[in-house]
């Protein structure tokens, strides 16, 4: 009952807030009415073009962002006239540190601003579709769908002050100059539970859990690669559990005092590969094109082969009824290939496990040797691949 009036009282405090907002923002809104007439006019000439930045959520705000300069470039979904882009965030920022680097390769103007241009700009779309070219069409997915990311370079980078403070916290880790590392993102419900509920009032985040993980399965593959004489980063913002490894160069970062919006945007743009289980900040790395090692990924459709040395390990499929592990063709026939919903591997009888600590250390060992030109592929992968690239 507590918990009830508790959000009750924060609904209402938000849509007071709102209320407020709106109304400080009347005049902006009537303003933007005679405005959009005239961008409409000049646009044979001169085309300007918004959208919103998906800033709340860091795989987006780094991946989608980058898919766009990318395209951008290759002049994909590109107007062929002389136009100019414009770009808006929310209030709410997943990354102080990502924001400054895109603030330094995109025009970003002040939400109040833009917005309500945007929404004007939306009512005339009811009418006249044509108005929708002001419009960029910003990436809603983070997909590289013309593998633009293997042909052309990252468009965000460090300045040359970032990189000596960057520098000078490695070493505070302990590395010196030339010492490599590697990127662990395990994810947990941790994150969504707490910072993006608490924004935007919402509790209904369990839908994601069939993507939780436990960080306990790392530890054999974490002291591999440190063997291998690699620093790990265990990274993350706000996690579950703690790694509990003795190993010196199994660094668990998510819970240092060290942890910082900066130092999770240079780790992973810095590392030699990342091992993820597809969770957001992977995306800064494919940004930075770093190799990953996808780990327990589901669904198995949703997998990310748009860049040529990463590798995929999806979790377990079970039937549930027998306990047979299904095969790939099953996956997709149980309606699972592309299931986003825990609730749709329930409905379809499916159980998903996670990859043991074993298979995590073998495709840890895999990425490492092929990255190093040591990977020796047998006749039996080659047949192994050629299967399953015929059935996926």
């Amino acid at each position: 009952f507590i918990q009830i009036r508790r959000g009750g009282v924060k609904t209402i405090i938000k849509k007071l807030r709102s209320f407020f907002y709106l109304l400080l923002q009347l005049p902006i809104y009537l303003i933007s009415i005679p405005l959009i007439i005239i961008l409409r006019l000049i646009k044979p000439w001169y085309l300007i073009r918004w959208e919103e930045l998906i800033s709340g959520r860091i795989g987006h705000f780094s991946l989608n962002t980058e898919l766009y300069c990318c395209e951008r470039d290759a002049r994909i979904n590109s107007p062929s006239q002389k136009h100019l882009d414009l770009f808006y965030m929310k209030k709410y920022v997943c990354n102080k540190q990502l924001e400054k680097m895109w603030r330094r390769s995109l025009i970003i103007l002040p939400a109040w601003l833009l917005r309500p241009l945007s929404r004007v700009n939306h009512f005339f779309c009811l009418f006249i579709s044509s108005f929708r070219e002001h419009e960029i069409g910003y990436p809603n997915i983070d997909r590289d769908v013309h593998n633009l990311m293997d042909k052309l370079p990252a468009h965000i980078s460090f300045t040359n002050k970032e990189e000596l403070k960057g520098k000078e916290i490695l070493k505070k880790f302990g590395l010196t100059k030339n010492e490599k590392f590697v990127c662990l993102i395990v994810r947990d419900s941790s994150y969504l539970n707490r910072y993006i509920r608490d924004e935007y009032m919402d509790e209904r985040w369990q839908y994601h859990n069939y993507r939780d993980v436990d960080i306990d399965k790392y530890i054999l593959a974490a002291e591999e690669l440190a063997r291998r004489g690699y620093y790990v980063f265990r990274m993350g913002v706000i996690v579950e559990k703690p790694l509990k490894s003795s190993n010196p160069k199994v660094i668990d970062y998510a819970n240092s005092d060290m942890r910082s919006d900066f130092m999770d945007i240079y780790l992973s743009a810095n590392c030699f590969f990342c091992i993820t289980t597809g969770s957001g900040l992977d995306g800064v790395s494919a940004v930075f094109r770093k190799p990953k090692a996808n780990v327990s990924l589901v669904p198995l459709a949703s997998a990310p082969m748009d860049y040529k040395e990463n590798l995929v390990l999806t979790k377990h499929h079970i039937n549930k009824r027998n306990q047979k592990e299904l095969t790939i063709s099953e996956i997709f026939s149980a309606n699972v290939g592309l299931a986003f919903h825990a609730e749709k591997y329930e409905l379809n009888d499916v159980e998903l496990k996670e990859n043991t600590p074993e298979e995590i250390k073998d495709i840890v060992i895999e990425m490492d040797e092929r990255l190093r030109g040591g990977w020796k592929e047998t006749k039996e992968d080659l047949l192994l691949q050629k299967r399953f690239w015929e059935i996926f």
